[in-house]
């Protein structure tokens, strides 16, 4: 099978992956509002407003990471680099999301998810950048 192909499909499950989180993150955005009968803003309550920064934060960062692996699939990184660096940010997105859902302080959660997040992005700017030359 071409290694692009390959690539390629690596990069539809991460893709599918994270967009499902999204999904997730933006169900418990709606369920709050529901919840405190809230339509715009947060309203002051908590719960709504770590909901809202747990979705704008994925939001924030998930693109970046998607168009990353995208584009090592299309300048021909092999499969495990791009599973890889898909598999640490959805582990650090998942972490994130959940660390800022159940708390508003910092917590192991939203350290390790930011860290993970980090990491993946820099692993894929330097996989790109060497990729590039």
């Amino acid at each position: 099978m071409d290694l692009a192909l390959m690539a390629g499909d690596a990069v539809a499950l991460w893709t599918g992956l994270h967009l499902v989180l999204l999904l997730v993150l933006s169900g418990l955005v709606v369920r709050q509002r529901r919840r405190h009968r809230i339509a715009i803003g947060d309203g002051g309550v908590p719960e709504l407003a770590r909901a809202l920064r747990a979705f704008g934060n994925a939001t924030e960062y998930v693109p970046g990471g998607l168009v990353a692996l995208a584009a090592l699939a299309l300048a021909g990184a092999e499969p495990p680099i791009v599973h890889a660096i898909g598999a640490t940010l959805f582990a650090g997105r998942v972490a994130h999301g959940v660390g800022l859902t159940l708390t508003a302080g910092p917590s192991i959660g939203r350290m390790v998810g930011m860290l993970l997040t980090w990491i993946a992005y820099l692993a894929a700017a330097i996989c790109l950048l060497l990729f590039s030359m």
